[in-house]
């Protein structure tokens, strides 16, 4: 049975370690300061922002919000964004995602800040990570690399496979996992014969946002598997991209879903906008 990478309990003392941070950084007279844009209405994106603020009270980040009608126009948001940009108060921005499909979401992560993308996505920041330089990393992807590093499970040399290629995930995941070290392939809905490819994953990472697709039979004896998805099932119930109770007794270690990356990102969230202060008051 697979070793199961508990998320949770490694969110949980990373927020403890920021929170000392952030008291050291407020005795110096410096406030982290995170504002969230969220535009219309969307369900899951109020519950995600709930967890972005119930995190930055835990930890001590000052925390400002920004709701947004889904009937804006798109120099409005941008608007918006130039003044928390000119902002001193404010060190992170974020735009939660997705927004009304009659708005440019890219244009919007274009016009923050790359000093105060929080999230990762300013195309400098994404360019930055490509040749190696320091840079925010996305939250999730981030989250994914330091929970390998904190189980001490080796990177270099492994075979990795990323199933996905989002810009929030699957892409800058492959480039931290080819900064490691990895071999590193990404497949995708075009890809043929994927359980070929997954087969011989020694990390295997699925963020493809279908429930339970990937089974026992496309995962290598051993092989450390990673659910990015988060879908719900018929039944109501959260599940990740992949049949957790057979990989898991196939693999060496598993994530949960709920309960193993989502902490994580949250987590990661919180250490970008205290790095993005010690940045700024410098």
């Amino acid at each position: 049975m697979a070793e199961i990478i508990d998320g949770k309990s490694l969110a949980k003392k990373i927020r403890m370690e920021l929170k000392e941070e952030v008291e050291k950084l407020k005795s110096k007279n410096i406030f982290p300061k995170l504002a969230v844009i969220m535009v219309g209405d969307d369900k899951a994106s109020k519950v995600y922002v709930k967890n972005k603020s119930k995190a930055c009270e835990e930890i001590g980040v000052e925390y400002e919000e920004f709701l947004l009608k889904d009937d804006i126009k798109m120099q409005e948001l941008l608007d918006l964004i130039q003044t928390l940009n000119n902002r001193d108060d404010v060190h992170g921005i974020l735009l939660q995602s997705p927004i009304p499909k009659n708005l440019d979401i890219n244009k919007a992560f274009n016009a923050i800040d790359y000093r105060k993308d929080v999230d990762g996505f300013n195309p400098i920041n994404v360019g930055k990570l490509v040749i190696g330089e320091d840079s925010f990393i996305s939250c999730t992807p981030f989250g994914v690399i330091k929970m390998l590093e904190e189980y001490g499970i080796e990177i270099e040399g492994k075979n990795a496979v990323v199933i996905g290629r989002s810009n929030i995930v699957g892409k800058p995941l492959a480039q931290c996992l080819l900064a490691k070290n990895a071999t590193v392939t990404i497949c995708h809905s075009r890809t043929k014969n994927i359980h070929e490819i997954t087969k011989n994953a020694d990390i295997l990472v699925a963020a493809l946002g279908k429930p339970q697709y990937i089974k026992e039979h496309m995962v290598k004896d051993g092989a450390v598997v990673i659910d990015v998805g988060i879908n719900r099932a018929d039944d109501g119930k959260l599940v990740g991209d992949v049949d957790f109770e057979n990989v898991s007794k196939k693999a060496s270690y598993i994530t949960p879903v709920p309960g193993g990356v989502g902490p994580m990102t949250i987590a990661m969230l919180m250490h970008n906008v205290v790095k993005a202060a010690k940045l700024q008051s410098k």
